[in-house]
């Protein structure tokens, strides 16, 4: 099956080919390391996570760079705010920063080069920009500066939709008389008093953030490389010369190549559906994992799945590589009709494997979720959602964040349920139903199991959503009680 992804640079979707088979390389702008990190920095990072694991299913070997700025003027501004040396602040967030990803599943790059590192490799690109003439010196009372020329360069402005003349003077761009075209950008800066400087053909100074990229993906993977990220933005191929320009404009579009989730207005809406999902999923899994548990422990014979198990395998396999192979469309696939099949299987399958059935019907049936939860856990490791511990340390966890958002503690609702318990004796239908219903509100479910009530967590709902009524309640107590005196 072909790989498409939307290319932003030629604003639309585009058969992916690496350019040497069987490998890709892929870079991706990173932060700039002046604070602690933000959910755009999230979004981004999982973003191209999802595509490098994605890529290494298909089997590529993927070559994957993701960059830190850590000479910047906001982490000069930062520094001076602070009263600290800048290499220092920006050293401190780029730790904070891999911290973060790392407990977001996010896979560490292949390489995470740093801008500090790299000035050899920064001063010989802009030397050879300069040679090919795309780029210009001009004096300034403390040194020199080296200055891009856009309109050198055929492709600028394309990628971010930008016109140069649309920079004209004192609007857009500000005035400085050194420069041929308002629009053309540093590519050195001569060093200013306090700030971190190095040494250059041009004097003591430092890089402009339009160069590094170029420079530390040449280093990396050659000028020529497959995938250019920025933010969420993805560009392929590049050509020399035009990285620099085209580094600028990515960092500053704001197309979208990929989301995660479907659109959702509002936030904590998107964010308790997504922690109600999860759970449920992962509840299906440590039901499924403890329903194997007894039968693993001894010499098990070999047996065929069951060809309904097959079914759905190869339904959710081909659901799965459809979608992520339309340019990484994983908006709906933990929700979509194959994947909620497969998880309803394993509920029903893991209560029938309880029961007793003939030997090789329940061996084909312990094949079958064997099977079922590995292709399951496949989906959820190429979508960066198999967080490290058991099922039930991961549930827990879960729990503790609805708990947190509700304002509760697990005594709380423990304490509630026992006082649902004894209104649904009493025939108190109208309290129960309030209980119940202000604990939804605060996203938190009450499931009946048998003489049992436990709790998970859920979308908080109006009351009147998800409230059940008096009658129904009534209803059911009323059914149970003919069948007790039957």
């Amino acid at each position: 099956m072909v790989l498409k992804l939307y290319n932003s640079m030629a604003q639309q979707k585009e058969i992916f080919t690496s350019k040497v088979p069987g490998k890709v390389g892929m870079y991706v702008c990173g932060v700039t390391a002046y604070d602690l990190s933000h959910l755009g920095h999230a979004r981004a990072a999982v973003t191209f996570d999802v595509l490098y694991r994605y890529m290494e299913h298909l089997g590529y070997e993927v070559t994957y760079v993701r960059n830190f700025t850590d000479v910047d003027d906001k982490i000069i501004h930062r520094a001076n705010e602070l009263g600290e040396e800048p290499l220092s602040l920006s050293d401190r967030y780029c730790k904070e920063y891999r911290v973060d990803m790392a407990a977001l599943q996010c896979l560490s790059p292949t390489h995470q080069p740093r801008v500090s590192h790299h000035m050899k490799q920064i001063e010989d690109m802009i030397t050879q920009i300069i040679d090919n003439g795309y780029a210009y010196v001009v004096d300034k009372d403390v040194g020199k500066d080296v200055f891009f020329a856009v309109d050198k360069s055929q492709n600028y402005g394309k990628l971010s939709g930008q016109k140069l003349e649309h920079n004209r003077a004192g609007e857009r761009v500000a005035i400085d008389s050194r420069k041929r075209n308002p629009a053309d950008f540093a590519l050195w800066k001569a060093a200013k008093k306090g700030e971190p400087s190095w040494d250059s053909p041009w004097g003591l100074g430092r890089p402009g953030w339009h160069i590094e990229c170029s420079a530390m993906s040449a280093e990396y993977l050659t000028s020529k490389f497959d995938i250019h990220g920025g933010g969420i933005d993805l560009i392929f191929p590049h050509h020399e010369n035009e990285i620099a320009q085209s580094c600028a404009a990515c960092k500053e579009s704001n197309v979208s190549y990929w989301m995660h989730n479907g659109h959702v207005t509002n936030k904590n809406e998107k964010m308790s559906k997504s922690l109600g999902n999860f759970f449920t999923i992962r509840q299906t899994l440590q039901d499924c994992e403890v329903a194997l548990s007894s039968f693993r422990e001894g010499d098990l014979k070999v047996a065929r799945i069951t060809p309904a198990a097959q079914v759905c395998i190869n339904n959710l396999r081909s659901e799965f590589q459809t979608r992520m192979s339309d340019d990484l469309n994983t908006s709906h696939i933990l929700t979509g009709a194959s994947f909620q099949d497969a998880l309803k299987f394993i509920n029903n399958c893991s209560k029938m494997l309880k029961k007793e059935q003939p030997e090789q019907q329940q061996l084909s049936m312990f094949q079958s979720l064997v099977e079922l939860e590995e292709e399951i856990k496949s989906v959820l490791h190429i979508l960066g959602l198999m967080p490290p511990g058991t099922y039930s340390e991961v549930l827990e966890q879960l729990k503790a964040k609805a708990l947190k958002r509700a304002g509760l503690v697990e005594e709380d609702v423990l304490c509630l349920i026992e006082e649902r318990v004894t209104a649904r004796k009493n025939k108190d239908y109208a309290r129960s139903d309030e209980l119940r219903a202000d604990l939804s509100a605060k996203g938190i479910a009450l499931m009946d199991d048998g003489k049992d009530t436990i709790w998970r967590p859920c979308v908080p709902v109006k009351q009147e959503e998800e409230a059940p009524s008096i009658e129904k309640e009534q209803k059911v107590a009323a059914a149970a009680g003919e069948e007790h005196k039957a």
